[in-house]
């Protein structure tokens, strides 16, 4: 295995998984608490040292290892153990092809791509290898032998599934933007700007604009050019990974704790996490495809570059180039996550049938509203130029 694939890698596993996902135990515990007019997890400590709460996640850890592995009689052994490793698996093999970075070239070396696997369709492989998910919800209520499991897997299979369907055309439009499946063309092509006025130019409604409407711009953000899109995926997408105000397939105050019910130790550690890394995954796919990825906004990776090389020179200035991009997206990355627990201490849970008439009734239509209306822009432009 190459040098670089193996970089990659470990950056993908260290980052992505083993330190944004346990922080995040942390980060909603604290979050909430903040929200709440509480002070949230402050008890664990080492040598009276807390440093904020943030060893509760390894106490989380040291304790489910510490739990006995209970499997519940009746139940199907080997699939008992297998499901939270299919739940979980999905969740570490999409970081695969989200590009964290640009292609860098440095003097005497092979072009670097900081993603790990640069797809054609990377996108359609996020979906597929998404949906895998289901089968380890569906399997654990299923392989426990518990009527109460079993009902949560049968929620879970039908709001996956369900929203599965309104999740893909939510960004549709955004295909018929960017024209690519590839995650990283995307970016590329928000690392750019449009100007705020520019329809007056292109549907002759004015010959020239003024120039200092000319100088009006914007990021070319995903976000920016399909509004509506980005609000029905960031929906969709939170109702895939179960999470409140979508944690029907959990409820507790109904099936006592859903398709997990019977899982302890670390099997019910691993259900526990996918849904956190599913949370640093949403945050890293909504940045890339709709706030422009590792790309910093008014400036392109060739005006960063070109500014430094003549006093650093072409490696320096293109390592430097490097660093600011993957900073740049973890940071939106921590945006987007506090997004989503900003949403999730906010909103109580819906009942199952809001669930499904938000997915069928409301998302669906509007996703290909959104669809045709793209269309019928995309034509109008193509047809006035």
């Amino acid at each position: 295995m190459p040098f670089d694939v193996i970089l990659k890698v470990l950056f993908i596993v260290l980052v992505g998984v083993a330190a944004f996902a346990p922080v995040i135990t942390w980060v909603e515990r604290k979050q909430s608490a903040v929200m709440q007019d509480r002070i949230g997890a402050n008890r664990a400590d080492i040598a009276g040292i807390t440093i904020l709460g943030l060893l509760h996640p390894l106490a989380d850890v040291l304790k489910l290892i510490g739990k006995e592995d209970f499997v519940p009689a009746g139940a199907h052994r080997f699939l008992h153990a297998l499901s939270p490793i299919i739940a979980a698996l999905p969740a570490i093999l999409a970081f695969a092809v989200i590009p964290y970075g640009a292609t860098y070239q440095f003097p005497g070396f092979a072009p670097t791509t900081l993603v790990g696997a640069d797809l054609d369709w990377g996108l359609l492989y996020i979906f597929a290898i998404g949906s895998l998910a289901t089968y380890g919800s569906v399997l654990a209520g299923w392989a426990s032998n518990n009527n109460w499991a079993m009902l949560g897997s049968l929620r879970a299979s039908a709001q996956m599934i369900s929203y599965e369907v309104t999740m893909g055309l939510a960004v549709v439009g955004v295909f018929m933007v960017f024209q690519t499946l590839r995650l990283t063309d995307m970016v590329v092509a928000q690392d750019t700007t449009f100007r705020i006025f520019g329809f007056l130019e292109t549907f002759g409604i004015v010959q020239t604009l003024p120039g200092w409407l000319s100088w009006l711009r914007l990021p070319f953000w995903g976000v920016l050019v399909q509004p509506l899109g980005f609000v029905m995926f960031l929906t969709c997408i939170m109702a895939e990974n179960k999470r409140a105000p979508f944690d029907l397939p959990e409820g507790e105050s109904e099936i006592v704790a859903g398709y997990f019910l019977e899982y302890s130790g670390m099997r019910f550690g691993l259900f526990y996490m996918s849904e956190f890394i599913e949370v640093v995954v949403i945050g890293a796919l909504l940045a890339t495809i709709f706030f422009g990825g590792w790309s910093i906004p008014y400036l392109s990776q060739e005006t960063i570059i070109g500014s430094l090389e003549p006093t650093m020179g072409a490696g320096l200035a293109t390592a430097l180039c490097m660093v600011a991009h993957v900073a740049t997206f973890l940071l939106k990355v921590v945006v987007l996550i506090w997004l989503q627990m900003q949403i999730r201490w906010t909103l109580p849970r819906f009942r199952y049938d809001q669930v499904m008439d938000l997915c069928w009734k409301i998302v669906l239509p509007l996703s290909l509203v959104n669809i045709f209306v793209t269309g019928a822009v995309l034509l109008l432009v193509e047809t006035a130029k």
